[in-house]
């Protein structure tokens, strides 16, 4: 629930775009420029409020975490112009940032050896849960009662995670017994970096069509009223993928996984390229369809990237969780401001492309990274064992 409610959060401005673009009088493109400012603001906060919340019980970080998450939430629909929702957005992606890698870091560490990579598929269910009920759900009350309720859905959701874990997470201390010093210098090893590295440019590509789903379906089908049946398949997509991902990471292993699910998604985007180019308008269900592919791969990516992350970074988990996702956000903030640049400029033939090129890129830099710092095959703990999250 913690991370169904912030995946809502994060994604449901893709959904809303549109609405928000009208109603403040400025472009989609600058619209898109809420999502880059949340990222950077969650990925520069979040290294450092992992280290200053590390010795918190996870109880009562995730629950004041809430709290403050749904007050930030409702007051966002409260806001009355761009320059205010941005504020907003900002100190929104800083509590975010504080939650999302302890919940991460909670459950790969609190896993049966071997089933680390299923523990973090089941959060990042919530995730892709998220994709399949909360932004359909915030994209269909922004066209019917505006943006503005969007946020109000969020909020709502944010307390329903908070009343959640009230009830189910038990009460213990943090895992790891390091000192400040050590977190601190987790965050400078090449490894964790490397993990980083390839994080942000694989999410800079990989999410950029995600971010401008809205003008890319519609200029890919011509049916900007299916918006949110778009949306939903993306979503339901991304929660097989994350409970496929999280079995591919323990059965391939991380290293493996991530470089598979990543340019399964990076052939898709090429595949909208080219009927963009030649026979759009596509039948809706054709391109349902190829959303459906690219919704289990890119999502699928998430458990592979953050077991070898946790699998590289020992007993200072949450810190390089925290780094990682960090990467995953800047990731977003460039994707987001890219995207928005080139779909401005040379439109959605130009954005598809800028994100192939990025993630040829991220390819590479995958390649290199699995091959300097290999993980290998996790190994399993006692048959029959399941994870504990």
């Amino acid at each position: 629930m913690v991370t169904f409610a912030i995946g809502t959060d994060d994604f449901v401005v893709a959904g809303a775009l549109p609405a928000i673009s009208r109603d403040l009088a400025v472009s989609e493109g600058t619209t898109g420029q809420l999502v880059t400012v949340f990222s950077l603001a969650y990925a520069f906060s979040a290294p450092v409020m992992a280290v200053l919340t590390s010795r918190v019980p996870p109880r009562r970080l995730l629950g004041l975490g809430l709290t403050l998450f749904a007050a930030l939430n409702f007051a966002t629909a409260l806001a009355t112009s761009f320059e205010i929702l941005l504020v907003l957005r900002i100190v929104t992606a800083v509590v975010a940032g504080t939650l999302s890698p302890a919940a991460f870091a909670i459950a790969g560490q609190r896993a049966e050896p071997g089933y680390a990579g299923r523990a973090i598929g089941v959060v990042a269910a919530g995730l892709t849960v998220s994709l399949a009920v909360g932004v359909p759900i915030g994209t269909w009350l922004s066209t019917r009662w505006g943006w503005h309720a969007t946020f109000v859905a969020v909020g709502v959701f944010t307390v329903g995670a908070l009343v959640t874990v009230a009830a189910t997470l038990p009460r213990f201390e943090p895992v790891s017994e390091a000192g400040i010093g050590d977190r601190l210098r987790a965050l400078r090893s090449p490894a964790i970096l490397a993990c980083a590295v390839t994080t942000t440019i694989g999410a800079c590509a990989g999410l950029m069509p995600y971010i401008y789903v809205a003008p890319i379906s519609e200029a890919l089908t011509a049916r900007p009223e299916l918006l949110t049946v778009f949306i939903a398949t993306i979503g339901v997509a991304g929660a097989l993928g994350a409970a496929v991902g999280g079995h591919i990471a323990d059965g391939w292993g991380p290293d493996r996984g991530m470089i598979a699910t990543f340019g399964t998604a990076l052939v898709v985007v090429l595949v909208w390229v080219g009927l963009h180019a030649t026979v759009a308008p596509v039948p809706p269900v054709v391109i349902m369809g190829s959303l459906a592919v690219w919704g289990v791969a890119a999502w699928s990516n998430n458990a592979p990237m953050n077991a070898r992350t946790l699998a590289l970074a020992g007993p200072v988990g949450t810190e390089a969780m925290a780094l990682n996702t960090s990467g995953l956000y800047v990731g977003m903030a460039c994707g987001s401001a890219i995207g928005g640049l080139v779909l401005d400029r040379f439109g959605v033939t130009g954005t598809l492309l800028a994100a192939i090129g990025i993630g040829v890129c991220g390819v590479a830099a995958m390649v290199i990274s699995v091959r300097r710092w290999p993980t290998g095959r996790p190994a399993r703990g006692k048959a029959g064992k399941k994870a504990r999250v």
